[in-house]
């Protein structure tokens, strides 16, 4: 056994019972009892999430900001996005979006804003717009225009659900640590984006221009939540991880869309528009740049 290998076992063998998929499952004598922790677990459970070092301005020797793209279409972005369907599944697994959602009703996550730049928070009753659909259908405008009060059946509402998100995008910072003498990532923002709920449904419109962000939500203060939701674990269903050390490991794959610049930040299709490939192309030399600074910084 390698020291990588003897390194993980040994971080996995001091991880608390906390992180079990079902705590008590072995020793439950009734289904109401799985998930329900001992008394001994709870006085020994001291689960956190792993805080960040500090890390003074004046360490930085260089910077750079970019925003990045995760399409949830890939399959090692499937942690992400799944389950969507939850009728059967217990309350210990649930997707991203619906713990962003579920924490944001009720106002344990307070840090949720409109874009990238975090300027202008949002609540949930701002969200409704957003996240709901509600229309009318043409027996409802007769009742309407009859002077009587419309029917329920003639209502239709339509709720995004976590079925209907297709990426997420993350703005986060690269920076080189002079005290540490590495190349280092700060995750800073994630943002949920799903079709526009007024045209969900229309098969008109191009499904590319119908994307929208949903909103964006403070990473830093939201890791604790994060932390506490589980990510199924597809190696070994006993030891699952939590959505916030996916995401601090970067274990998804994500394209680079834009990067601050001279030119108000704009993104890549600004400047290189309807060629999808020579897109790539410049995700891919942003992110070359950005990898051979390190390598740059060792260079005499």
């Amino acid at each position: 056994m390698n020291w990588k290998n003897l390194m993980i076992v040994g971080a996995l063998a001091l991880m608390p019972a906390a992180g079990l998929a079902q705590a008590n499952i072995l020793n439950a004598k009734k289904p109401e009892e799985i998930g329900k922790k001992t008394e001994a677990q709870l006085a020994k459970d001291n689960d956190v999430p792993l805080p960040y070092s500090y890390v003074d301005d004046r360490d930085i020797m260089w910077a750079k900001t970019t925003w990045e793209v995760i399409d949830l279409d890939e399959r090692v972005n499937f942690p992400l996005y799944y389950p969507t369907d939850t009728v059967n599944i217990g309350s210990d697994r649930r997707s991203l979006y619906d713990v962003l959602l579920k924490n944001i009703k009720n106002g344990k996550l307070t840090d949720v804003y409109v874009d990238s730049y975090f300027t202008e928070k949002r609540k949930f009753e701002d969200l409704t717009a957003t996240l709901q659909k509600v229309d009318t259908t043409d027996y409802g405008y007769e009742q309407l225009n009859a002077g009587e009060e419309i029917s329920p059946e003639y209502i239709n509402r339509r709720d995004l659900s976590a079925a209907d998100i297709e990426e997420y995008r993350i703005k986060g910072m690269w920076y080189f640590d002079k005290r540490l003498g590495e190349l280092k990532y700060r995750l800073l923002g994630i943002a949920p984006v799903a079709p526009d709920v007024n045209f969900i449904d229309d098969e008109s419109m191009d499904p590319g221009d119908a994307k929208v962000e949903l909103f964006w939500v403070w990473f830093p203060s939201a890791r604790q939540i994060l932390h506490e939701a589980k990510v199924f674990n597809n190696q070994n269903s006993a030891q699952p991880i939590s959505f916030d050390m996916l995401l601090n490991a970067r274990r998804f794959n994500a394209v680079i869309y834009k990067e601050d610049n001279v030119h108000g930040d704009r993104s890549i299709r600004d400047y290189i528009a309807d060629n999808s490939l020579f897109q790539l192309l410049e995700a891919d030399r942003i992110k070359e740049t950005i990898r051979d600074r390190e390598q740059d910084m060792w260079s005499y």
